[in-house]
């Protein structure tokens, strides 16, 4: 499917020239597309180019031989929670999840003992994955220039534990106790995320994510050479072949792994936090030619509306040359604080076109 650039004059033309390595007019301004409340405030944002980010995946997963069932009911403290319950020949596994606004607090992971490993190692296992490009296809037709749309791999096989199945503590403790059991699972989502690469690379979406939200003060500089940067680099020489893109969602402290990423065959680092990992200027210069797509620093929507302009302003002094670099916005921001401060960031690239 092709789709036009228009030179990098259009939100959707801007981020992806950007992407590519062109230079847009001025430095793109994203935001997830859950983020952006519709209001005269939005309409505002994107009659001046703001792009919308839909995240959707080209293909489907399916566990044919896991029955699945969710009960939604209010907890006695008031609060809406949905349990979800994974039968397998094994056992049940379970999460147990509160629906906030703009994302969910996760209360119970699936994995919660030994006794879960044979069951969460079947359903890894009992994993089909099938193309659905004509829903994707749809999707951008639909959307049009105002959005652009992510394809999204899974977590990182060793972040699919970390994150999803166990959490950050518990896998630390299996780590250490139950290695061989934890490396299973690693093994059996190696063997599924091998399965979605070629679908990925061969569908009509131009870029994806490959996982994400990698702690590396848990993972470590090691482990994460090790379990996280061979799968970045065989995803994207699959991907680069059918001449797609693939970037990362790092939005943790990435000052020890920041060499790592580097040496990655990564196109872009979304979600990059400068507030919290090293500053532009510095990500710039170790990344190299790997576009840089920040999230606007979550902690500095809490000052005020003039220092958010000048924030603004310096992010994009540090990121010159203004090629390969984009503004996001992909974390919650204050309910109250979004409009103004999505306004003035937005003032503040068109001050610096």
């Amino acid at each position: 499917m092709e789709i036009i650039i228009n030179n990098g004059v259009t939100p959707y033309g801007r981020v992806i020239t950007t992407l590519r390595g062109g230079c847009p007019d001025k430095i793109p301004f994203t935001v997830y597309e859950n983020m952006l409340p519709r209001c005269a405030a939005e309409r505002d944002l994107r009659n001046r180019g703001l792009c919308i980010v839909k995240r959707i995946t080209s293909y489907n997963i399916r566990r044919p031989n896991v029955k699945t069932k969710s009960v939604h009911y209010l907890d006695e403290k008031g609060r809406d929670l949905i349990r979800t319950i994974y039968e397998t020949p094994y056992g049940e596994l379970s999460t147990l999840d509160q629906p906030a606004g703009f994302t969910s607090w996760h209360h119970e992971r699936l994995f919660k003992s030994p006794d879960d490993y044979k069951a969460l190692l079947f359903m890894i296992k009992d994993s089909i994955i099938e193309p659905a490009y004509d829903n994707a296809s749809k999707v951008v037709k639909d959307l049009g220039e105002d959005f652009i749309v992510r394809d999204n791999l899974p977590l990182e096989p060793m972040q699919n534990l970390v994150s999803s199945y166990m959490g950050a503590e518990t896998f630390s403790y299996e780590w250490m106790d139950n290695r061989d059991e934890v490396l299973k699972l690693y093994d059996a989502f190696v063997d599924v995320a091998r399965k979605i690469y070629p679908i990925v690379a061969g569908g009509p979406l131009e870029f994806s994510n490959y996982g994400g939200n990698v702690i590396p003060q848990v993972i470590g500089v090691e482990n994460f050479k090790k379990y996280y940067v061979p799968h970045y680099n065989e995803a994207a020489e699959i991907l680069h072949k059918k001449g797609k893109l693939i970037g990362c969602h790092l939005d943790a402290d990435n000052k020890i792994i920041m060499n790592a990423v580097a040496d990655t065959d990564l196109d872009y680092i979304e979600a990059y936090d400068p507030g919290i990992s090293p500053p532009v200027k510095e990500a710039r210069k170790i990344f190299g030619s790997k576009v840089l797509w920040i999230n606007w620093p979550s902690a500095w929507h809490l000052n005020s509306v003039n220092n958010v302009l000048k924030d603004t302003i310096k992010l994009i002094e540090e990121a010159k040359p203004g090629n390969g670099f984009i503004i996001g916005i992909t974390e919650d921001v204050p309910e109250e604080r979004w409009k103004e401060n999505f306004l003035a960031i937005m003032d503040g690239i068109d001050s610096c076109k």
